[in-house]
């Protein structure tokens, strides 16, 4: 019997924060989670953000971009939409127990160069990181 609790982390594109948030929820408190992502609609992995996420020793090289149509029929405990668009627009899910809304800004907007935009997805992915901490901490 699987007592880990069901997590979905939604934004638009499932390109970025929610795939940063899917790594770092499995690497910090896996244990306790079952960890998924998804997005209003299907996109591509940024490679930004797969780098982002490597320079703390997370590999989400290997994810890819789902639809919230993949989980319609699984039970979740807990849906969090990331990104106001994806507030506004998300589905609702008829098997999700409660939802959670929790934006983070997009990393790469209004951003023309590399190294601004690497900038950019450190600091989304170290907010998230520290709202994981502060949300989903197991209780000892």
């Amino acid at each position: 019997m699987n007592t880990k609790m069901a997590v979905i982390f939604i934004c638009t594109a499932n390109a970025a924060r929610s795939q940063m948030a899917e790594g770092l929820l499995r690497a910090k408190y896996g244990d306790w989670y079952e960890v998924y992502s998804a997005g209003t609609h299907q996109s591509s992995l940024s490679p930004f953000a797969v780098a982002a996420m490597r320079e703390i020793g997370i590999d989400i090289s290997y994810y890819r971009s789902k639809t919230v149509d993949e989980f319609r029929s699984r039970p979740i405990d807990i849906a969090v939409t990331l990104c106001d668009n994806a507030q506004r627009v998300c589905p609702t899910l008829p098997n999700v127990k409660k939802t959670i809304h929790r934006g983070f800004p997009d990393p790469h907007s209004g951003m023309m160069h590399n190294e601004d935009i690497r900038d950019g997805y450190r600091r989304v992915r170290d907010e998230i990181s520290n709202w994981i901490e502060r949300t989903f901490a197991p209780s000892k």
